[in-house]
């Protein structure tokens, strides 16, 4: 499967591996607190609510796109979870192979659930909230958004690889011959 001659046998458990860190990264992006940040002060955004500096917190849930947001987070982790379970299921023998696909479609379901939610926060909280024309400081995208971010992006690598695995079922089964980079004249 790799030219670096890797056994694919023995990484089979690497993808699995991949989307238990998508989830940390999801749970790190749902509850963390560092979405928004106003730089310089303690006013805070998260994908739930925005805190300012005298500790009120005004939640997000009121509008739609926060909801919209929220609920299509949610959606994908769910997606998630349920692939990464089904990843064990498909992984252990040869009869399940032909789940592969379906896991990789829907990681890939997964993935465009995140990456609206991700598109939709910022655009809708920049035009609610007039970011441009604030003169408090500079607003930055802080680290629980990007925990979203690389969530989405090992989800899309995995959705590929796991749509590309049934053309190597033989490699993962140990059937396959071995091939060797070098050949005698």
């Amino acid at each position: 499967m790799l030219a670096c001659g890797l056994a694919c046998e023995r990484c089979r458990w690497i993808l699995p591996l991949l989307l238990f860190s998508a989830i940390i990264f999801d749970i790190i992006a749902l509850a963390g607190h560092g979405w928004l940040q106003l730089s310089g002060t303690e006013e805070y955004s998260s994908l739930w609510s925005r805190c300012t500096v005298n500790g009120t917190c005004d939640s997000l849930m009121i509008f739609a796109w926060g909801k919209a947001a929220a609920a299509m987070l949610l959606c994908g982790f769910i997606i998630l979870v349920i692939s990464f379970i089904l990843s064990f299921f498909a992984l252990c023998g040869s009869q399940m192979l032909v789940f592969l696909r379906m896991i990789g479609s829907l990681l890939a379901l997964a993935a465009v659930f995140q990456i609206i939610a991700l598109v939709i926060y910022p655009v809708k909280y920049n035009e609610t909230f007039n970011l441009a024309d604030s003169a408090g400081g500079i607003y930055i995208y802080n680290w629980a958004y990007g925990f979203g971010w690389a969530a989405t992006i090992i989800l899309i690598g995995c959705a590929f690889f796991f749509c590309c695995l049934p053309n190597y079922a033989d490699d993962l089964l140990g059937n396959a011959k071995p091939r060797y980079f070098y050949t005698s004249p």
